[in-house]
């Protein structure tokens, strides 16, 4: 069968051919039909990833959507290695298989999955987000953020409040949900004024995508303009912009700020896996929107790389 294959540790996957899964008990022979390019997947095939395996040679690609043999169509996570969603067919554990709804387009439902995952277990899992809270997304001009906005309205949101430095997008925020957008892309001094309205009149979770300059602002400004004994909620997700922060202890001691991490390892699988088959039972009904941009596997190697495009790339397999 066709794959994308991670031949050695560093080097990106090669389009060619891979041994079909063999299968096993208490898992299924999936064909695939669609599967997202996500920072996670790239960062275990470059070997970077925490999550990543040491296995040699193996498919990439951690989800994805295709057909059981009886033809039911599921969501996967987490095929089971060597195999991975960058495949004609992949093996999966049957508990890790989702029946999604047939009018959820298989495209849709993979760029869907992993984005909808992580701001939906951040809410309900880490944060105990409770309906007509007020959330703020930090970094809300990714896919990511765009649809953590709609996800917190979707779950009952009072008020979203939108950070991010893509003006054409920022604009667009409030179509889907957003009730205030904050531009990132000025200087400190004007990004804590922006702010400090929205803190004084209290913000219970900050979901964060960026880390970096913008959540050290975010996290000091909370601290200082917040309402004595406020419990914020600040979730961290991803860290594009940085790696690390220098954040003043008296920043927590001078305030009711609870910091959390949300990601792989922090949630229980199976919550995980509950935040996804949420999200995508959800999508049509909600009229979720995420950019996507459906690609041919064959086509591996020109789309493998972050060219700053919004849009998520979905690999789609063809026989």
């Amino acid at each position: 069968m066709k794959a994308a294959v991670v031949m050695q540790a560093g080097h990106m996957p090669v389009y060619g051919d891979f041994p079909e899964p063999v299968p096993a008990d208490g898992h299924v022979v999936i064909d695939v039909e669609a599967s997202a390019l996500s920072h996670v997947t790239r960062g275990r095939a470059s070997g970077t990833h925490y999550s990543s395996s040491q296995t040699l040679p193996f498919v990439p690609g951690i989800d994805g959507v295709g057909r059981r043999p009886d033809g039911t169509r599921v969501y996967f996570f987490g095929p089971s290695e060597p195999s991975g969603g960058f495949a004609q067919r992949t093996l999966v554990a049957q508990k890790q298989c989702i029946v999604i709804p047939e009018a959820l387009e298989p495209v849709a439902a993979a760029a869907l999955a992993i984005p909808g995952m992580s701001s939906w277990a951040a809410l309900i899992e880490r944060a105990k987000f409770v309906a007509g809270e007020t959330v703020l997304v930090n970094g809300a001009t990714g896919a990511s953020g765009r649809l953590a906005v709609q996800i917190a309205k979707h779950l009952g949101a009072a008020k979203v409040i939108a950070t991010g430095r893509h003006p054409q997008t920022l604009s667009r925020l409030q179509a889907v949900g957003a009730d205030c957008v904050i531009s990132l892309d000025q200087d400190e001094p004007a990004l804590n004024r922006a702010l400090q309205p929205h803190f004084r009149d209290g913000v219970d979770v900050v979901l964060d995508y960026l880390w970096g300059a913008s959540a050290l602002t975010l996290l000091t400004t909370a601290a200082r303009s917040l309402p004595g004994g406020y419990p914020m909620r600040f979730v961290q997700i991803g860290s594009i912009a940085g790696a690390a922060v220098a954040l003043p202890a008296a920043a927590l001691r001078a305030s009711a700020i609870t910091l959390l991490g949300s990601g792989i390892g922090s949630v229980p699988f199976e919550r995980l896996l509950h935040a996804v088959r949420e999200v995508l039972h959800a999508a049509v009904p909600s009229r979720f929107e995420i950019d996507t941009r459906a690609v041919p596997l064959a086509e591996l190697a020109a789309h493998w790389e972050d060219n700053g495009s919004r849009a998520r790339t979905v690999f789609i397999m063809q026989e």
